[in-house]
């Protein structure tokens, strides 16, 4: 553990963010339409992303974050391909002020397991017979802002229900 001394001779913890762990948690990938669904077609198939991101304490200092990212890809109504990943790291958190908690924990700790997670989709994808679906990055910070300003949003009208 690393401590600064204050000017007035007190030791102060500086601020440290470390990945302990890093694991899937769960994978799969489904591609119902196989062997036809892997035939050459003339249109991109629709591909919808779905990005989700949890955190729950396992400590006063560590934390377990999962990002969890889904993908359909369709040609009309048929299902192409359909893969979903829960990603897991294990996060060691010391020496930041308590309202820099939930920013670290679904903005930044997400942003370090994405490109992982990231290519554990394109190597799925790309196995099921498909080119490999690389996802844009994703801003976590406009993500954790939204879901903000959501939760906000919940609390007010369930203030005003009671």
């Amino acid at each position: 553990m690393m401590t600064d001394t204050s000017p007035n001779g007190s030791a102060a913890e500086s601020p440290s963010l470390n990945i302990l762990a890093q694991y899937i948690k769960d994978l799969s990938f489904e591609n119902p339409g196989a062997p036809r669904s892997l035939q050459a077609r003339d249109k991109a198939p629709a591909i919808n992303i779905n990005v989700n991101v949890n955190a729950n304490p396992l400590s006063e200092s560590e934390f377990d974050v999962i990002l969890t990212l889904s993908a359909d890809a369709k040609d009309g109504d048929k299902t192409l391909f359909h893969t979903e990943l829960a990603y897991g790291g294990v996060f060691r958190v010391t020496g930041f002020p308590q309202e820099h908690m939930l920013p670290l924990l679904f903005i930044e700790c997400p942003r370090l397991l994405f490109p992982f997670a990231r290519q554990i989709i394109a190597d799925a994808t790309r196995n099921g017979g498909f080119p490999p679906l690389m996802i844009d990055p994703i801003d976590f910070a406009q993500m954790f802002t939204q879901r903000m300003a959501e939760e906000k949003v919940r609390s007010q009208v369930s203030a005003n229900a009671n």
